[in-house]
């Protein structure tokens, strides 16, 4: 694509407590750009690039005429996070079962990759992975 390289991703999440949710990401060492936060949403940084929305359930609710997706029993969709190593994998799945997170999917270790999961305290399911520099050339 050709205007590919300065597209900037935004997810954005539905999440029913906006504090907590803040909390919880914070512990996993994520950040948050206070130029787009307020009492109905917070700009996480994932990236230079990356950022999730996290945007209270009533004003998410204003960007889309369909109903939420119920996250205890169905999923949205999977959001993969990239570390610098199966440790740092390793490191942030702990964290979010310690802040309150949940085990998603058992660690999967293919050698080149290494992957573990975790629902957050909203139920959007996270992938965090670790992909070996010299498979990917």
């Amino acid at each position: 694509m050709a205007n590919a390289k300065g597209r900037q991703l935004f997810v954005n999440l539905a999440v029913r407590d906006l504090k907590k949710s803040m909390e919880f990401f914070s512990k996993l060492g994520f950040e948050f750009n206070p130029k787009f936060t307020d009492d109905k949403a917070a700009c996480m940084v994932i990236s230079e690039e990356a950022y999730a929305m996290l945007l209270t359930e009533p004003f998410f609710k204003t960007f889309t005429k369909r109903e939420l997706c119920d996250t205890t029993k169905q999923t949205e969709g999977l959001f993969a996070l990239s570390c610098a190593s199966k440790a740092e994998v390793d490191e942030m799945v702990k964290k979010a079962i310690a802040g309150g997170g949940k085990h998603a999917m058992d660690a999967k270790d293919h050698g080149f990759m290494y992957a573990w999961s975790f629902y957050d305290l909203d139920g959007h399911h996270w992938e965090v992975l670790w992909m070996d520099p010299e498979a990917t050339q």
